[in-house]
């Protein structure tokens, strides 16, 4: 049984109709438009009755899985389709679920066969909150925390079982960029300044501060991780940090092994915003938020990553090339056992060529490596094809398609019935023309064969990961469109090709790595022979790099990510399609060790 995965999940993301006004509590900060794509976000993934069930924002429904490999959609009407962050958590042997308000009260529903439809609200709410979580500990005590703001703390109160507060609420999480590098806004943590009046305005509305949003509670042996998540969606920065406690309402301490949940790097970044949860093996998992905001600031995907605890109760996330193809085991096993792929991109800048491309958007953009570049073609996309040329024979396993909303909006009729906040009118289609597609592979560019056939299966595979039944030589990929949604253009993101190619894995490279303040460190190495790519791994010990941070085509990387006062050490890996060679880790020492 294939077993097989490959972030972003292969969901039937659904299709969202923004109407942006351009105008937010009387500043213009762009012109009125209207975009239709692809979203869903703030993951909450439950196992329930042998069964895994995900909920995310603006979905319409919900997600289920056996294996946590294959997902189904199921829609539903009877939950809030606009209520941002559903929250579920199994709460007295039934489903307990919510979602964010913050004008009125936020209300519960219950559910014991979600399958069936049988959501049940059981309580209008105590009151509005933002970004739920709810928590049943072990003597049977329910708790709520939520928060998501630049000013306001997270907060937690505890819930008698008709879901009313007991007590008043707890403030326990603020922010602190001054000494958490990684709480600090921007892309890469960097805002750049503005260039217009326009873009002043913008920035002067967003604010200078992160936001501490997205709170998740894990019990772990006798200690309370209450996780959240900063700065902002928006950034391929956004991450998860986490405070421990031995009491669920605290008080709390901040753990410096925090971000525990990154990834600023690679083809999809983002690992923000989401849940911790066990397998039916006992295992531990991290689903989170990754960004593309390029048709709209909130156009999300959801990942899945391995997770767990070490020895000394760190919370873990294992993040080295998360967006690789990776194996779901079927049972117990250890995160960390393996810091390398077991197949290698083959497909990062080769040679594409396509049916037609529009203006801006040629074959190359879709080998970039880059989520928010993509080639489109020039018309109605049913029968267009994309093909790749890896350079040479290589093994191919497994080909991820990938993808991307190209004005959509020119071919989705407008809705009539959905949410207006005032600057931005949201509808979700109930239904659409699935995204299906042919996918065929050559020896020698002339004589094809075929690898998958989508073809009026009715699959709508937005991130189709395609995994062949073994390995086999191949040097072209070629994908062509069968149906698309609404009739629209065929668009790629990302044609990812994995494997392994020929030859050896590049030399080894051992960084220079220097503190330059208290939050940040500079990395240089020299390029290594044959590389196409490096993955910085850093932590606390050698022997704990936790974090990574993956990147193509570069020799100097800064790190302002980091904890003040922290030491940190730092190992850059170098890798090609051959495979990876571990680097040697050094240490950047904090400021007052280098005075």
């Amino acid at each position: 049984m294939n077993r097989i995965t490959c972030n972003p999940l292969d969901l039937a993301y659904r299709y969202q109709e923004i109407r942006f006004s351009g105008v937010v509590r009387g500043v213009t900060l762009g012109e009125p438009r209207r975009s239709v794509h692809r979203e869903a976000a703030d993951p909450s993934i439950v196992l329930y009755r042998g069964r895994y069930y995900l909920f995310a924002s603006m979905s319409r429904g919900f997600w289920h899985s056996p294996d946590l490999v294959t997902w189904h959609y199921v829609p539903t009407e009877k939950l809030p389709p606009f209520d941002y962050a559903p929250d579920v958590r199994e709460v007295n042997g039934a489903l307990l679920i919510s979602a964010s308000r913050k004008a009125t009260d936020s209300p519960f529903f219950r559910s014991v066969d979600p399958l069936a439809d049988d959501f049940k609200q059981v309580s209008p709410g105590p009151f509005p909150f933002w970004d739920p979580s709810v928590f049943q500990d072990d003597d049977g005590r329910i708790y709520l925390y939520w928060g998501c703001d630049d000013i306001e703390p997270l907060y937690g109160i505890e819930l008698d079982d008709e879901l009313h507060p007991i007590g008043e609420r707890v403030p326990l999480v603020s922010s602190d960029a001054a000494s958490r590098g990684w709480e600090r806004l921007g892309e890469d943590y960097v805002i750049p300044e503005p260039a217009t009046e326009r873009e002043r305005l913008a920035a002067q509305f967003l604010g200078s501060r992160p936001y501490i949003e997205g709170a998740w509670m894990t019990r772990h042996g006798d200690t309370y991780y209450l996780q959240y998540a900063a700065p902002g969606a928006q950034y391929n920065t956004y991450a998860d940090g986490y405070f421990t406690s031995k009491s669920p309402l605290g008080p709390f301490t901040y753990s410096t092994n925090s971000p525990f949940s990154s990834k600023p790097g690679g083809f999809l970044p983002g690992a923000g915003h989401g849940s911790t949860f066990q397998d039916e093996y006992g295992n531990w998992w991290h689903a989170s938020t990754m960004r593309i905001s390029v048709n709209d600031v909130f156009e999300r995907r959801v990942g899945v990553f391995p997770a767990g605890f070490d020895s000394n109760g760190v919370l873990t996330c294992n993040q080295n090339f998360a967006d690789y193809p990776y194996e779901v085991p079927a049972g117990p096993f250890d995160p960390w056992a393996r810091i390398t792929p077991e197949w290698m991109l083959l497909s990062s800048g080769a040679e594409t060529s396509a049916s037609t491309s529009a203006p801006g958007h040629g074959a190359s953009l879709a080998a970039t490596e880059d989520v928010r570049t993509w080639w489109a073609s020039s018309g109605p996309g049913a029968g267009e094809w994309l093909s790749i040329d890896l350079g040479q024979v290589c093994d191919v396993a497994v080909v991820q398609v990938n993808l991307a909303d190209h004005d959509m909006a020119a071919h989705a009729d407008p809705l009539t019935e959905g949410s207006d906040s005032g600057h931005t009118w949201r509808g979700i289609y109930a239904e659409h023309t699935p995204a299906e597609i042919l996918m065929t592979g050559s020896l020698d560019g002339e004589l094809w064969e075929t690898l998958y056939d989508g073809r009026d299966s009715g699959d709508d595979r937005p991130h189709a990961t395609i995994v062949l039944d073994a390995p086999r030589p191949l040097r072209h990929v070629r994908v062509q469109a069968h149906r698309l949604p609404f009739d629209g253009v065929f668009a790629v993101s990302g044609l990812r090709v994995f494997g392994r190619a020929p030859g050896t894995p590049p030399t080894a490279v051992v960084p220079q790595a220097t503190r330059v303040d208290p939050l940040m460190a500079r990395l240089t190495w020299s390029r290594s022979a044959g590389a196409i790519g490096y993955n910085v791994r850093y932590g606390a010990a050698p022997d704990a790099l936790y974090r990574s941070w993956l990147v193509y085509d570069r020799e100097a990387l800064d790190v302002p990510s980091l904890n003040a006062d922290e030491d940190t050490w730092f190992a850059v890996d170098s890798f090609n399609g051959a495979g990876v060679t571990l680097g040697r880790a050094v240490c950047a020492p904090t400021p007052s060790v280098i005075d």
